[in-house]
């Protein structure tokens, strides 16, 4: 075990490429091209602490609701679930917190070689998961596998969400560039304070319509003064993988996942840039999440079973009684002159870009 940013963690490497993970809440915190030494995963611009320690009487700095705790340790890549979005005022004063216990609870994590291994138990949620993390001999691929278990008696409608999320140096305003297979598109159905597009319009990607300007364009980041929007975007169906690409002209740093389109048909966009100035955001924060999973809107479990589906395709996945639910998906890290427009994957350890 070692630590990063003041965190215990653990890593493994190879030549290319180095991933960290955070043991309190599993964030993979640092997907490291080691030629550039850019790390293109966010990093909180306020001071993080593992969770367990956090408390709302000791650390009012980190806000004062269900969000609080993972705010106060959330780094980089962390997994949602079994809720995607904020708990209910029951589950949050039975403990849960915004997103689901995934993120917050401690992991046993080993590694051998190139692998590593984190485990958890979620006991509010009756689950067990596990992530077992894999880097080749050489070059900047790294594959996940992770499986979900139902300790409990009954059928589980679960949110099962990776949340990617990005931030400087390697995002920049105005210059930043995405690809996605996404098709049909939404645009979060609140009007978020700070937003500049209009609440629920669907659209196509990537042209995501404003409430008084030109469509803008999601694949070019923002370079608005502040704003804050969140769109979620249904996977192209014909395709059996799914992607998403952020591409740095200034590093020509090339970092994306590939992953089954059945398993995760939907990507969030989540941005914030400098929009929130409540605490612990305060108006210091630039990021672009790229959530991919099971479900379209970060929303509650209610909200989310009675929308049970947008544009046909399903809002969660069923975990049947004392059954596992196990998926794959693909990381690359490596420099390009410019952001290809497609990228395919072969189920193991190969992407080839278009």
């Amino acid at each position: 075990m070692s630590t990063y940013r003041d965190r215990r963690a653990a890593s493994i490497e190879n030549n290319a490429v180095r991933v960290t993970v955070l043991v309190e809440g599993g964030h993979i915190a640092e997907i490291c091209h080691k030629q550039s030494g850019v790390n293109p995963l966010w990093t909180p611009p306020w001071p993080s602490i593992e969770p367990s320690t956090y408390t709302l009487e000791k650390h009012p700095e980190y806000g004062a609701d269900s969000e609080s705790k993972l705010l106060a340790g959330i780094m980089g890549h962390n997994l949602c679930l079994d809720i995607f979005g904020p708990p209910s005022d029951e589950e949050a004063a039975a403990g849960l917190t915004v997103h689901g216990e995934a993120s917050v609870v401690p992991y046993r994590i080993s590694t051998e070689e190139r692998t590593m291994t984190a485990r958890a138990d979620l006991p509010l949620a009756q689950l067990k998961v596990e992530r077992r993390i894999t880097v080749p001999e050489s070059g900047g691929i790294v594959r996940v596998e992770e499986t979900v278990e139902n300790l409990s008696a009954a059928d589980r409608p679960i949110a099962w969400t990776q949340h990617v999320t990005i931030g400087p140096p390697f995002l920049e305003k105005g210059s930043s560039q995405f690809r996605a297979s996404a098709t049909r598109s939404r645009v979060y159905e609140e009007d978020l304070e700070g937003s500049r597009l209009k609440p629920g319009a669907d659209f196509d990607w990537p042209m995501a319509p404003r409430k008084n300007e030109a469509a803008y364009d999601l694949q070019t980041y923002t370079d608005a003064p502040e704003s804050s929007e969140f769109t979620t975007h249904l996977m192209d169906p014909t395709r059996e993988h799914a992607f998403f690409m952020a591409w740095s002209p200034a590093s020509h740093v090339l970092f994306g996942y590939v992953w089954k389109r059945a398993d995760f048909p939907w990507l969030g966009i989540w941005e914030e840039n400098y929009s929130r100035k409540q605490p612990p955001w305060s108006g210091q924060t630039l990021t672009r999440g790229l959530e991919f999973g099971a479900s379209p809107m970060a929303e509650t479990r209610r909200q989310m079973i009675d929308r049970n589906k947008l544009f046909g395709a399903p809002a969660y996945r069923w975990l049947p009684s004392k059954a596992k639910l196990r998926t794959g998906y693909c990381i690359f890290i490596l420099t390009r002159d410019q952001i290809p427009e497609r990228v395919s994957w072969d189920g193991a350890g190969s992407v080839e870009f278009e």
